[in-house]
Order: C-alpha cells, then structure tokens, then sequence
C-alpha cells in the first residue's frame, strides 16, 4: 500500500501540471485571439486596395494561363 506522504507528493504534482496547463492553454488562447485580430486586420485591407483598383478602373482580369513564361 502507498505511503499518505507518496499520496501528497502525487497529489502536489498534478496540481503542479494542472496549473502549467492552465497557464499554456491561456497563452494559447491569447495567441489564437491576436492572430484571428490580425487576419481580420489584413482581410479588411485586402479589400479595401481591390476596392480602390476597382475604382481607379487599373483591375484587368486576365488569365495567367495564356501568358507564356519569358523563356518561350
């Protein structure tokens, strides 16, 4: 049978792990929070610069299919 103090020590060890977890699921949490920020962020600015192509009437749509590479 276990000693109570090999209990204790078991007992203290989780709760060790268990505060490390939390503390790494809360700076993940934070890291996925500024990333989707960030996405938004360059999200919006991508529309907004094919916006202001649109407007400037500089967008040509074009195939990159029937452009031959500079080597032919």
């Amino acid at each position: 049978m276990t000693q109570p103090n090999d209990i204790e020590n078991r007992l203290i060890d989780l709760e060790v792990k268990a505060s490390f977890t939390e503390d790494l699921v809360d700076h993940l949490n934070q890291t996925v929070v500024r990333q989707q920020q960030q996405i938004e962020l360059l999200m919006r600015e991508l529309a907004q610069m094919r916006q202001q192509m649109r407007d400037s009437g500089a967008v040509t749509v074009r195939s990159l299919r029937e452009e031959l590479p500079p080597h032919y």
